[in-house]
């Protein structure tokens, strides 16, 4: 329930005002009862010397009828006889109602030296509390001192203020300050909304920026579940995915360096040599026999087809590299691929004297994948396969069922490649590359290949041994396990 932000604050801010409500209320109550002492004390200054100045004190049944007529008169005070030290002679209360025979005198000199009202003494009828009161000196029928005592709110007036008064003061307090914290707490509670409303907000435009694996609420979620927490969560993901991304930026300018730099001394030896054949053109022309001329040529031409198709390469490698055209899946048949890729390569293939094969036709192997791609692919396999293959040679092509994925073959039957190069074959640095001087021999290609298979979350295999050929096989889903 208190798992939200606002409803925390919402809360927290309540049970604030409820305190400082019932403070305030307490304040309120007893300065106004101190300001209702304060006047009924200052109204009632004189009272005890004017009942003083104005009856007779003699005898004990004239005071007595004073007291009796002054009670009848206004209830709610009474009247006390004391004597210098300032125990009770007389009083006007009925009989066990006096709980205390003495008064303390330091509060009646107080008053009679006029100190700031209100002044609080004994009450005697309740030793519990002291009430505001009227005092007035007097000389007693024996010519001694004393003081006339008159406390102002009596036992008949505490019981009607605590029964009547006191009640209907304390229920409209409570009704109009429960007004007053209810409003404030809706007023609170409309600001509080406006806050986490923004807060929610941010944390919602942070997750808009994130992927749809970063943005999962589980992740980093350690800052607790209400808005704060959530704001927390969500800056930690966007700083993990800044992180990531930063990662992957790095990533790819350190592949373009090695992309310019492979450029550079890719084309490189092929340039030089198309240069040397056309500089020897120039300047022995005359000297060279027609045959000699026609090889240097030839030899130009064949520099200059290897330099286009590496940079047709370079270019292709940097794009799938950069994954601006992501795998465009979709079902085909793998064995009408094979034999399209197959009689496209037949011509080159009859040129180099090797026999390339393909399965059987009739077979419909089904595969869900990018078909452009995967063509690019066989056809980087086989080019490589033939230009290793000597004369005579065989290169096959071939699929087969394997589980819920279908396994994809080209062998051939050419000179091999060695075990200590095969863990560096598809990396840009391979010596493969530059093979017989030939930068765009079998590597190239082969990276090529491998990014493609990447892109389709699969991976290449290679079996190779010298004099033996070499074995190239991938896995590709079967396009029937993915609809069932």
């Amino acid at each position: 329930m208190l798992n939200s932000l606002y409803a925390r604050i919402a809360v927290s801010f309540a049970v604030i005002l409820a305190c400082f409500g019932g403070v305030l209320g307490g304040l309120g109550y007893n300065a106004a009862r101190t300001h209702q002492q304060e006047v009924s004390q200052s109204l009632s200054r004189g009272l005890a010397a004017h009942i003083a100045s104005h009856n007779r004190l003699v005898g004990r049944a004239d005071v007595e009828e004073l007291f009796h007529m002054l009670m009848a008169v206004n209830p709610q005070i009474e009247v006390y006889l004391l004597d210098a030290a300032g125990r009770i002679l007389m009083h006007s209360a009925p009989d066990g109602h006096l709980l205390q025979r003495k008064v303390g005198l330091a509060p009646l000199r107080a008053y009679l030296d006029g100190a700031r009202l209100p002044i609080f003494a004994d009450n005697p009828r309740r030793p519990d509390r002291q009430d505001v009161f009227s005092v007035a000196p007097i000389r007693r029928a024996n010519g001694e001192p004393g003081y006339l005592y008159v406390v102002l709110a009596g036992e008949a007036y505490a019981q009607m203020s605590e029964s009547a008064g006191l009640g209907y003061a304390l229920s409209a307090g409570l009704w109009l300050g429960l007004a007053v914290l209810c409003g404030a707490l809706v007023a609170g509670l409309l600001v509080f909304r406006g806050i986490t409303r923004r807060i929610n907000r941010l944390a919602e435009q942070v997750d808009a920026f994130l992927p749809p694996e970063a943005a999962d609420p589980r992740t980093h979620a350690d800052g607790g579940k209400d808005e704060i927490g959530r704001l927390q969560a969500s800056f930690s993901r966007m700083s993990a995915t800044i992180a990531r991304q930063i990662d992957e930026l790095k990533r790819q300018d350190s592949l373009r360096r090695e992309l310019v730099a492979n450029v550079s001394h890719d084309l490189r030896t092929p340039l030089t040599a198309l240069h040397n054949y056309l500089e020897t053109l120039q300047l022995h022309a005359d000297r060279l026999t027609p045959d000699a001329r026609s090889d240097y040529i030839e030899r130009a031409v064949r520099q200059s087809l290897g330099v286009a198709r590496l940079a047709q390469q370079l270019f292709e490698l940097a794009r799938l590299e950069c994954e601006e055209s992501p795998p465009q899946a979709e079902d085909f048949c793998i064995n009408e691929l094979l034999q399209d890729v197959r009689h496209k390569m037949a011509f080159a293939a009859d040129a180099a004297g090797v026999d390339l094969d393909a399965g059987a036709a009739g077979d419909r192997l089904m595969v869900h994948a990018d078909i452009g791609l995967i063509e690019r692919v066989l056809t980087n396999l086989i080019d490589n396969a033939v230009r290793c293959t000597p004369r005579g040679g065989i290169v096959r092509l071939d699929a087969r069922r394997i589980g819920d994925a279908v396994e994809v073959d080209v062998a051939d039957s050419g000179r091999g490649i060695a075990p200590e190069l095969l863990p560096t074959l598809f990396a840009r640095y391979s010596p493969l590359r530059r093979r017989d001087g030939d930068p765009s021999r079998g590597g190239l290609g082969l990276l090529i290949v491998h990014r493609i298979l990447t892109l389709h979350r699969t991976s290449i295999a290679v079996d190779s041994a010298p004099e033996r050929g070499t074995r190239f096989r991938f896995v590709l889903p079967a396009a029937v396990a993915r609809h069932a």
